[in-house]
């Protein structure tokens, strides 16, 4: 059995070699470190020693250094060297060795800290009151109309805006940017304002337009009794509802609309030439609200009776055009379906009385270029997951794939839905023409743009090379939400490391099913631990208090996620009906979990009555 002074040599030996080996990466990846903005020279330096010493399995030497009460390499992401050298001064004091480990240049424990700091200060802006990590919110269209919607999030904590350039159009985007500046102005905060550049989205192609129908379904019980009535927005065609809580919309003249008051009723008879009947509730800006207690089919032209509360009938109209009713493709397991170039209507399968199939479902994609480097045997996924597959065929202009998980009762694949194929090669990266496009306006209006499907460094080269198209200090948040994102992430960030600011978002949607979902949570600890090493400030994303954002009512599971998101510099929510709610409770849960773990440093916070052997977290309330 080794004696103390020889299980101490031992770990100076092992803490020397990881110095050497780093020393080596410094020489080694000169190029790439001098090549960075000067900001970042330092930082890019810790980055390769934080890799350098990744390339050691240090495991045991953990354990050894824990055993002997020494600090155990847990936390070295941002000073990597420094930790060290630390180390090594520590254990040549014990051994009577001299100590004369010194370098100049080095980040301390301390300079790291502020270094991030400011890193994060000048992507996001000034943190809030009593909290360290910023709240990112996906603004929905709606926000281009509604200052005061725009103010609530600025006032209930809300750091950054961001704004999706797939959806909407530029006049909507002016009109949003207005809003938040004008509400900043107005709280005296500063709200930045972020900028998703769509990227090379692989996605279903659309379907075969259904009927022009709609179906009114009032919420039942088990036993098929109402319990909640069908909402249902009555208005001109160019008047969106308000929010997402209707579930229906009955398109009428803007005239004829004039005359509809509350407590109205509107008699109809639908496709199955049944009555019934619609409650007209209050207005709500330029459409009213209908409440209907029956199941019904409604279609393009259906005469509508409008009657007073006395029932006298007022006058009569019909609906106006409504919108083909969404088709979907039905898929179980061992099912086939084509995924084809020709952008043809997709289709589902046709089956004779037997059951026989006659004709393969199909569907068209929104990158058919990605054929070429697609090979047999290969997994593809739909929607997030919900639906798997594998490439049985592949030809110049179609993939026949087999269905390898789906419900028993089958899932539902629609138009505009993801596909990842995680284990394709893919060529296809980089800035698109409508991205292009978009960052004229985004290099002009925002503060920040988020890049996604960044794979490579080439990637990020050609968004530098469009970025010195136009005089602007814009920030970039690279979106990593690809295999390929993962394993080129050092070079990605040196080669971003050229321009500052820069800030990296863990997509965690797309990165979930293209790494797998058993890899995922490892895969986004590495990243959290890759940026800290680069002092790169992250954003957690996707998913974050969605069922409270969507519904009202948080999951267990997302609270707990949300606490754990206090580790990164930022936290993205997205849009949903209840968003305000789920911005005030993501504020509070990061403002209390900071006083128990910064990034991933635990803390001690004192518990009152911890000498009474009672436990009580009274003080920590908000």
């Amino acid at each position: 059995m080794l004696t103390q002074k020889e299980q101490l040599r031992s770990i100076n030996h092992q803490i020397d070699e990881i110095i050497e080996k780093i020393r080596e990466m410094e020489h080694q990846f000169a190029d790439e470190i001098a090549s960075v903005h000067p900001v970042y020279r330092k930082s890019a330096l810790n980055l390769v020693h934080y890799l350098g010493i990744r390339s050691f399995d240090i495991d045991d030497l953990q354990l050894q250094l824990r055993d002997h009460g020494l600090p155990s390499l847990s936390n070295v992401e941002a000073h990597v060297m420094r930790s060290l050298l630390s180390i090594s001064s520590i254990l040549n004091h014990l051994l009577g060795n001299p100590v004369a480990e010194k370098r100049k240049g080095i980040i301390s424990v301390k300079r790291s800290k502020k270094i991030l700091n400011r890193n994060t200060k000048l992507l996001f802006g000034y943190k809030s009151r009593k909290r360290r990590t910023r709240i990112m919110v996906t603004l929905p269209g709606s926000a281009a109309d509604d200052y005061l919607f725009v103010n609530h999030l600025i006032n209930l904590g809300m750091n950054s805006a961001r704004i999706n350039c797939a959806h909407d159009d530029p006049a909507t985007w002016e009109r949003m940017i207005a809003n938040i500046h004008s509400a900043s102005a107005k709280l005296a905060k500063s709200c930045k304002v972020m900028m998703d550049l769509g990227g090379p989205k692989l996605r279903s192609g659309f379907m075969q337009p259904g009927p022009k129908i709609i179906h009114i379904r009032p919420e039942r019980d088990v036993t098929g009794k109402v319990i909640n009535p069908a909402k249902i927005w009555i208005a001109p065609p160019e008047i969106p509802p308000p929010d997402d809580t209707a579930n229906a919309q009955i398109p009428v003249s803007e005239d004829w609309f004039q005359h509809i008051k509350r407590g109205d009723n509107l008699h109809l008879k639908d496709t199955r030439d049944k009555k019934i009947k619609i409650i007209i509730a209050g207005a709500k800006g330029n459409g009213r609200w209908g409440y209907c207690f029956t199941s019904a089919y409604v279609s393009t032209g259906t005469e509508l009776r409008l009657f007073k509360p006395d029932n006298t009938e007022k006058l009569v109209h019909e609906v106006g055009e409504l919108m083909p009713l969404e088709q979907y493709i039905s898929l179980k397991i061992n099912d086939t379906l084509i995924l084809h170039k020709d952008p043809k209507p997709g289709e589902p399968a046709i089956y004779d009385e037997n059951g026989k199939l006659l004709k393969t479902a199909h569907i068209s994609c929104t990158l058919p270029e990605v054929f070429k480097d697609i090979q047999k045997g290969e997994p593809v996924f739909f929607d997030d997951g919900k639906i798997e597959g594998t490439i049985e065929d592949v030809s110049t202009d179609e993939l026949l794939i087999r269905i390898s998980y789906a419900k028993d009762t089958g899932s539902k694949l629609k138009a505009d839905k993801g596909i990842n194929l995680p284990e394709s090669d893919l060529r296809v990266s980089g800035l698109t023409e409508k991205d292009k496009k978009d960052f004229e306006f985004v290099a002009a209006h925002a503060d920040t743009v988020n890049f996604s499907f960044v794979n490579t460094e080439n990637d990020v080269r050609q968004l530098l090379d469009e970025l010195e198209k136009y005089e602007t200090t814009i920030g970039i948040i690279l979106k990593i939400e690809t295999r390929k994102g993962f394993k080129n992430l050092p070079r990605i960030l040196l080669r971003a490391m050229q321009t500052f600011p820069i800030g990296v978002m863990i997509a965690r949607g797309d990165l979930a099913i293209e790494t797998g979902w058993k890899n995922f949570a490892s895969i986004q600890e590495e990243i959290l631990r890759i940026c800290e090493a680069a002092h790169v400030p992250d954003v957690w994303a996707t998913q974050v208090l969605e069922n409270l954002a969507k519904k009202g009512i948080p999951t267990r599971a997302e609270i707990t996620d949300a606490a754990m998101a206090q580790r990164a510099e930022c936290v993205m929510l997205n849009k949903g009906y209840h968003i305000e709610k789920a911005v005030k409770m993501l504020d509070k849960i990061l403002r209390r979990m900071q006083r128990f773990q910064k990034k991933k440093e635990t803390v001690l916070p004192r518990l009152d009555r911890a000498d009474k052997l009672e436990l009580s977290h009274e003080r920590f309330n908000i």
